[in-house]
């Protein structure tokens, strides 16, 4: 059984190539670049085994068929299709024939086994390269959020903040959430799937499913929560707030437009509308953030 060439040269060389990119440059976006240029390419490799196991169970097919037609084997009973060739010479030949494909799909495995194991080494040198680069820039320079505060009647305001680009939104990720997220690009993203829905609020990273890229309020806060050091959100910047007798509300940065909008968590939905209460102690989170070094801030009231 041949050895397929594009199988094992996906399996050698896909990793290292991405690598490559990751280590020339220095940027964040880069590094990002890399990571994708590396997930396609794992997606590629996985995808030729997939042929190449189909093409190895076809032929499997095709033998049994060939010698049931050749009056070699019983016809399947309830028991199952079992081989009993005759006479000897057809023996050696079924005998042959399937030793040859069990070689073959011994020798795929064995490649893939491989392969993913050097996908994963690289996927994890990626993505700790990418938090020392993240941490790195944190360390040298702070992100920048200017805080605008709408008045909607006595006790109730809307909070806004001003659009943050380039590397900030990563920054910002790992600052509140001490994860990094799967996507450089992701808070200004709002393309969708289906332009009868608002955009997604998380990619189909990272082990979410296509059809789990839409939570309620409550859902995205167990995936915020629980996720591993990969977040793969998209259009907004998610952040606890400590409540004063303990616990934490879940607030959101929603991209909207120029401005980002600040939303809490309640129950299965999120509310854009803040109790004085809530916006002030939002407003408090993000000064004690400013008074550690850690970001810069501006408060300007509407």
């Amino acid at each position: 059984m041949s050895r397929q060439p594009g199988v094992a040269s996906a399996a050698g060389a896909g990793p290292d190539a991405a690598l490559a990119r990751l280590r020339a440059l220095e940027t964040l976006e880069s590094g990002y670049e890399a990571w994708l240029e590396l997930k396609l390419d794992h997606a590629a490799f996985r995808a030729r085994l997939r042929e190449e196991r189909e093409r190895l169970d076809q032929q499997g097919s095709f033998l049994l068929g060939a010698v049931r037609a050749a009056g070699l084997v019983p016809p399947p009973t309830p028991e199952g299709p079992g081989l009993v060739p005759s006479p000897p010479s057809a023996g050696d030949f079924v005998r042959d024939a399937e030793a040859k494909l069990a070689t073959a799909r011994e020798a795929l495995s064995q490649r893939e086994a491989e392969g993913e194991a050097r996908y994963d080494a690289a996927f994890t040198e990626l993505r700790t390269t990418l938090k020392d680069r993240i941490q790195r820039h944190l360390s040298a320079s702070r992100p920048r959020l200017t805080l605008l505060l709408r008045r909607v009647g006595a006790e109730r305001s809307i909070l806004h903040v001003e659009r943050v680009s380039g590397d900030a939104p990563v920054l910002l990720c790992f600052l509140f959430s001490g994860r990094i997220p799967s996507r450089h690009g992701f808070l200004l993203d709002d393309s969708t799937e289906d332009v009868a829905l608002s955009p997604a609020p998380l990619y189909p990273d990272e082990g979410v499913a296509p059809a789990d890229v839409r939570p309620d309020a409550a859902g995205l806060e167990a995936r915020v929560r629980g996720a591993g050091e990969v977040l793969p959100l998209k259009g907004f910047l998610p952040l606890f707030v400590p409540r004063p007798g303990g616990g934490e509300d879940f607030f959101r940065l929603l991209q909207r437009g120029a401005v980002l909008e600040v939303e809490v968590a309640e129950g299965a939905t999120f509310r854009n509308v803040l109790s004085r209460e809530e916006a002030e102690r939002f407003a408090g989170h993000l000064l004690r953030l400013k008074l550690e070094g850690r970001i810069d801030l501006e408060l300007e009231a509407g």
